[in-house]
């Protein structure tokens, strides 16, 4: 419906281009960043800007979050600061709350106790698709917590996206961390197939051309291993947030006495890759970890 007022919390690399889409679509929105600069250029498509995230969500039918992490999302919406309230104070009874950033499963359980506890409605839907999907509107959204809710936002959600509802309150963060580390494992296994082809004297631009449509055909290949062919490390998504997910994909794994050893690599290797100073650059510039213990940095 989109009469619904949103408040949307957070226009980062992502945030931005998914607001821009549903301004777009119709919906009225209100968005407010901490850096306010990057929300803005969201007045040219209608948008309001607030002044603080209390400001954006007073009122709004909904109140989107595509914050940086969990305790980010805590600090404002349930805790706000010596001046404001928190943010859930001011949403009202049946509204809902959808937290699209990627936070561990038991914060997102823990959030949905709490809104539940005041009236307000909670989806937990974390994205993939990185800049690229968000602006195009292509992203994956993995949404957990109440059928009905989810029915009530899909039509919100198919702006952005694909949805698909995985499961009960925290199933969109587990699904979420499930893809984090199919593509931390990928994005490290095109490097090293990329830099294998570069020194054994083929073009990599060229090999993965020629993979492309085959069976080691994925949107790492496409996307990243263009990005590696192209020494192009401007985040669409940065490193950091890689190691921030694959650390709370592990941890969770520890506490299902499971173990993932090829996850553990790539954990290390991330972990490595920002130990040198590359944690704002993208991801898929882990080939620089992999050029560098190979002594070609």
């Amino acid at each position: 419906m989109k009469n619904q007022r949103i408040g949307f919390l957070g226009t980062g690399i992502m945030g931005f281009q998914m607001a821009r889409n549903l301004c777009e679509a119709g919906y009225p929105l209100s968005a407010w960043n901490r850096t306010r600069e990057k929300s803005v250029g969201l007045e040219a498509k209608g948008a309001l800007i607030a002044e603080s995230p209390q400001q954006a969500a007073e009122g709004a039918d909904i109140v989107i979050v595509m914050l940086s992490d969990g305790p980010t999302c805590d600090q404002i919406l349930f805790h706000g600061d010596c001046e404001r309230a928190a943010v859930l104070e001011r949403m009202a009874p049946e509204s809902t709350l959808i937290v699209m950033s990627s936070i561990p499963m038991e914060t997102a359980q823990e959030h949905a106790q709490e809104t539940q506890s005041r009236g307000v409605k909670y989806l937990d839907a974390p994205v993939s698709g990185g800049e690229k999907g968000a602006t195009e509107g292509r992203l994956v959204i993995m949404v957990g917590g109440e059928s009905s809710t989810y029915e009530e936002c899909k039509s919100l959600f198919e702006v952005l996206g694909r949805p698909t509802h995985v499961g009960p309150t925290g199933c969109g963060q587990l699904a979420k961390l499930a893809n984090q580390l199919i593509v931390a494992n990928t994005i490290n296994t095109v490097a090293e197939a990329l830099l294998l082809a570069r020194q054994g004297g083929a073009d990599p631009a060229a090999v993965r051309a020629a993979l492309l449509g085959g069976f080691a055909d994925s949107e790492i290949l496409k996307q990243h291993g263009e990005r590696i062919s192209q020494a192009n490390w401007r985040p669409g998504a940065p490193a950091k947030h890689q190691l921030k997910d694959c650390q709370t994909a592990l941890t969770l794994a520890d506490k299902l006495n499971l173990d993932l050893p090829l996850s553990k690599i790539a954990l290390e290797m991330f972990t490595s890759m920002i130990e040198q100073g590359n944690g704002e650059l993208d991801h898929s510039a882990v080939y620089l970890e992999v050029l560098r213990r190979n002594h070609l940095d």
